[in-house]
């Protein structure tokens, strides 16, 4: 089950780097830098478009690496431009395909692991999984999303579900 919820993660990342190549494309066709992107808020009070994305690839690889009972890596939050966004979730994806989701701590849903916040505390890797990270993930997704269409990014519910293998 949670290689399988991982694996969504994973999908929807990719889904996330759609997004942001129809950006810079956007951007380009109506004759500015996409990176101007880059510090869209919704509010005040909510983190721009790069901290967006760059908390959706920790919320999969950490819930990968959790999974896998292996330490996440530390990515520096140092982009500066969509391309190194895009970079970013190049280097999670690599790093959650090179995780083994199937060994039997991989399984067991009452392990305990980080909660993550508070620092000090732990959950049931089911916890963490289905009612922390896959929300946090979603959350900080559907924001980067939301900012873009926002900001007349022409993008629509396809894109942020992808393709999705029908017969």
């Amino acid at each position: 089950m949670y290689a399988t919820l991982i694996s969504q993660l994973q999908f929807s990342l990719g889904n996330l780097d759609g997004i942001l190549a129809k950006a810079a494309d956007n951007a380009a066709s109506r004759g500015f830098a996409p990176e101007a992107f880059l510090t869209a808020r919704l509010a005040p009070d909510m983190f721009a478009l790069t901290r967006q994305v760059q908390i959706t690839c920790d919320a999969c690889k950490i819930a990968a690496a959790r999974v896998a009972d292996v330490a996440p890596p530390a990515f520096a939050d140092t982009e500066t431009t969509v391309a190194e966004l895009r970079q970013r979730i190049a280097k999670t994806m690599q790093f959650v395909d090179s995780l083994d989701l199937t060994t039997t701590a991989a399984q067991d849903g009452s392990r305990r692991v980080p909660a993550g916040y508070p620092p000090d505390k732990t959950m049931s890797l089911h916890d963490y999984i289905v009612k922390r990270q896959v929300a946090n993930f979603y959350f900080h997704m559907a924001t980067a999303y939301g900012l873009l269409r926002h900001w007349g990014v022409p993008v629509g519910k396809g894109d942020y579900l992808g393709a999705l293998p029908m017969e």
